[in-house]
Formats: C-alpha cells, structure tokens, sequence
C-alpha cells in the first residue's frame, strides 16, 4: 500500500487565490459539455449533448440559468464574491449564519423559477454536497486538503457536480462484500490513485453535469468492517476513461417527433435526464478521493454533511413548483367558472395551504440553523425540518395531481391530437366552436390544458411523480430515518421525559407535589368515571 506522504496531491496545501473572474456564460456552460464523454441513447453513442435533438433544449435551459449569473437585474440575487475574488452562486457558499441561509434560499428559487420546479438537480443541488463537505473536511482525514481544493475549484467555476450514491438492484439478500460483480468498489491501488470498478444508479441530469461524485449510501445498516472496498468517495469527470452514461428515453426527444412545444411546453424543454454510471476500470487519482476503504467516513457523508443541505434546496425547488401549481389550478377553476363553489374554494385552499407548509418549512430551516459537526463556524440548514420535508413532499405531489384530475374530470383529456388540428381549416372553426371554455378561446383553452396534461399526465409527468415521491429516499425509509435522528439527537429522549414528568405528578393517593389542592374525593360521586 502506498504511504499516505508519497500519494502525489493529496497532502498537498492549498493553490494560491485565482485571479478575479466571473462565473461562466450558458455559451461557455455548453461548450464545456462537448468533452468526448461515452454516452448512449436509443443503441447509438451520443456524440454532443447540446445538439443532439433528444437533449439541446434541457441543456439550453441549463444554459439560461448560468446566462442569468450575469444578468444585472438578478445578480445580487444570485451571485457573491469569494475569498478568492471570484463570483459565483450564493448557494455555494459555506454559510455561516441564517442571513446567508436565506439567501441561499433566495438564489436557489430564483434560479428554480426558470424551469417552473421542473428541474430539480440543476447546478446549485450539488453545491449541497461540496459546500457541505468543505465545511467539515477535517472529518475526511488525510483527505481533507482534496475536499478544500475540490470545494474551491466547484465553487469558482460554478461547476454543475452530479452525485452517484446508490447501488444497482443487485440481490438484496446478499450483504454488499458478495456483490464485486456489480457494486462499485475498488480493484488496484496504484502510485497515482485508485482503480474502480461497478455501476451507480441513478444519476439525475448526469447528461448536462461537468463530474460526478461516487460514494455510499446504505441506509440504516451502513457499510461494515468486510466492506472497506466499497468504502470509497470520489469526484471523476464524465470524460474520464472507463465512464459510460446509459439511461432511459429522452422525453424531449418523443415531444420533438410527436408534437410540438404548444403540446409538450415542459418535457420538450425540462427533461433532465436519468442515467446510470458504469465505471470501468476506471483509474481515479489521489487528488480526486475523499475517502478511501473507510466505512466510517462514508457513512457519516449522508447525515453529517449532505443530508440537511440536499433537503434544504430541495424543499426550495419543490416551494417554486407549488407556487407554479398554485398558479396552473387557479387559472383551470378560473377557466371554467367553477372557482366560486365552495368545495372547489376548499380544494384550491387546501393547495394553498399546502405550499405555504413548503414555504415554512424552508424558512425555519433557514431560521433555526444546526451548528456544523466539525465545530466550524459553519451552520446547516435544521436537520429536524429538512427531514420532515422527505417525509411529507411526495404526499404533498400526489395529493395536488389528485386535486387537478378531481376538479378537471373529463375536461383533462377533451384536447385535440396536436397544435396542427388548429392549423387544418376543415376543423379550425369545430375547434373554436366546441373546444373553447367560458372564459378562454378554444387554442387558449387547449394551450392551458396541453400545460396540465404535461405535468401530470405524459410519460414526462410519470417520471416527475415517481421522482418527486423518491427523490431523497424511498418513502419507509424517510421516516425511518426520521426516528432514528430523533433518536441521535436526544428528541425522542425530550418527549418521553414531557410524558413522565406529567406521570410524575400524580400517583394513588392524588397530586404528588404542592402545585394542586389536597385531593379530596366529592361525597356521593361514583367511584370510577
């Protein structure tokens, strides 16, 4: 095994300052995606994901969002200035108090807006990992100077970071150790780093990402002393040799060769990939690790440094998509003439109240902050709030699609083929006779409901469900682990006390301190009520 001393980079100190720069433009953003990366679709190697047809519009959109770093209506919005003299997004940085909390906050909706909600992993979710890291690198060792310089070299560059935690299905009677021929874990060790092999599921918007970082996440369980091979944290390149991207079917791409954007507004444009990362043989050098054959590192990355983090941004996006929502079914009761029943006020009251739970969630996050484990002056968002947006997010989803379908009924699916059924003058004027509603044109009218049908009823819509309900976990295992922190923290501990101290109060013979009166049983009264 080679000396920790002689592993080149690792124990090296960190880069003198940059010089002042600005984060990179969405022209920039997209030629830094044409890397040589191996990447299929349909059988075929994608050759440049900004032009290929089944991904140039979602990488556009991501595009937008760096373009608006340099927007003078929006920059204070979403930009600070490091240490270092550069700018970039305020979500990366180490926050060390509820004002940059809030405006992290603020930054992370602003750029949520651009997409409606729709994409959830865009650039600013991993700033939730490496900010998260840097603010308690002395927890990952000899490796902490990896973690500084990583978190710097994000930071500077803006760089959008994607994140391969979860094992493939593999047999989940087996313990891990059994499963080197699918699970990612180490082969060799080398004088110049690491060799891995094994596949990571699933990697969201790994299509538009600069690097991902591989680690673990076993829930509850963890990883064991026999697992050390599989006890790895990494940060690779897309365009490393040995990485190949496979993933599902592009939504944009069905939208293009079916419709149009008046038919598919959000799929055409906000698909953002789902897509496994195979790793093989894969040669990752000391300067990129973080943690090496050590379970206890790797199962303190998720509840020490990204759990609070990745909730806190997520419970932002998801507050901007219920605004969206809000918006979408008030303009649909609206549509109609229906808002003015009371049950159909109840339900788009219960929507409301729904997204103003989102919206209080993320402020007390933000409000109540949690001191980071290393003793840095660094805060996390609160761990308690952040897990109760796991536990209550995907509920909160279904029940909105619920509340669309129940208030729409049949006039969710009345929607001709296509935009080009209003381009047919044979039909035009039975369009504009019948399709139109009380208070829009029929192309209005149909405009309003291609919107609905693509956020709750495409192949792009089952997607967002089963990743909305998904997304930080599986839905058991949120809840679980809601327990087992409240557990950790000393919670559970508090509310049994509450309970006995009440117990404490009274016994057989009545009132147990000085509080309450002598208890003097009334005469006559029964004796058990």
């Amino acid at each position: 095994m080679t000396a920790i001393a002689d592993r080149p980079e690792v124990s090296r100190d960190l880069a003198p300052p940059r010089l002042a720069k600005e984060p990179p433009t969405g022209a920039q953003y997209l030629e830094s995606l044409r890397d040589g990366r191996v990447f299929y679709l349909d059988g075929k190697r994608v050759d440049d994901v900004t032009r290929h047809p089944a991904f140039t519009n979602a990488a556009h959109s991501v595009a937008r969002m760096y373009d608006s770093l340099h927007d003078p209506a929006k920059r204070d919005v979403l930009t600070f200035e490091t240490e270092r003299g550069t700018r970039s997004h305020k979500f990366y940085k180490i926050p060390t108090s509820s004002q940059d909390l809030f405006e992290a906050r603020n930054a992370i909706a602003e750029w949520a807006r651009m997409s409606y909600g729709s994409l959830s992993r865009g650039p600013d979710y991993k700033a939730a990992l490496v900010a998260g890291l840097a603010a308690d690198a002395d927890f990952y060792g000899e490796f902490a100077g990896n973690v500084r310089r990583w978190y710097e070299k994000v930071t500077d560059d803006v760089m959008f970071v994607n994140l391969s935690l979860l094992n493939p299905a593999g047999d989940r009677m087996k313990p891990i150790a059994q499963q080197r021929d699918t699970y990612m874990h180490v082969v060799k060790e080398r004088d110049d780093g690491i060799v891995v092999r094994g596949a990571r599921m699933i990697s969201t918007g790994a299509a538009f990402s600069h690097v991902t970082y591989v680690s673990q996440y076993i829930p509850a369980a963890g990883l064991g002393a026999d697992d050390k091979d599989f006890a790895l944290g990494f940060f690779v390149p897309f365009d490393a040799p040995g990485v190949k991207l496979i993933g599902r079917y592009s939504y944009e791409y069905l939208a293009k060769k079916v419709g149009t954007p008046f038919d598919y507004p959000l799929s055409s444009r906000f698909d953002e990939t789902d897509y496994s990362i195979i790793l093989d043989d894969v040669l990752i050098p000391w300067e990129n690790v973080t943690a090496y054959r050590n379970p206890e590192v790797v199962n303190g990355l998720f509840p020490r440094d990204f759990a609070a983090r990745f909730c806190f941004h997520a419970c932002t996006r998801t507050a901007v998509k219920l605004d969206f929502l809000c918006g979408l079914l008030l303009k649909v009761t609206d549509m109609n003439q229906i808002s003015a029943f009371r049950g159909v006020q109840a339900s788009i009251g219960e929507v409301l109240g729904l997204r103003h739970q989102l919206w209080a969630l993320v402020g007390a996050m933000a409000a109540e902050p949690d001191p980071v484990p290393s003793g840095e002056p660094y805060v996390h968002p609160n761990i308690r709030y952040a897990l109760q947006w796991r536990n209550c997010y995907g509920d909160i989803f279904t029940k909105v699609r619920t509340v669309f379908h129940n208030l729409m009924a049949g006039g969710f699916i009345q929607i001709p083929s296509s935009a080009q059924d209003f381009k047919n003058p044979a039909i035009r004027h039975w369009l504009d006779r019948y399709w139109k509603s009380a208070t829009l044109s029929a192309e209005e009218r149909v405009k309003l409901v291609r919107l609905v049908w693509d956020e709750f009823a495409t192949e792009f819509a089952g997607r967002a469900e089963v990743h909305e309900r998904n997304f930080s976990g599986s839905y058991e295992g949120n809840r679980v682990e809601t327990y087992f922190t409240g557990e950790a923290l000393g919670d559970n501990d508090r509310l049994r006390a509450m309970v006995d101290q009440c117990m404490s109060e009274y016994d057989l013979d009545g009132w147990t301190g000085d509080a309450w009166p002598r208890w003097q049983p009334v005469e006559g009264a029964p004796a058990h009520t």
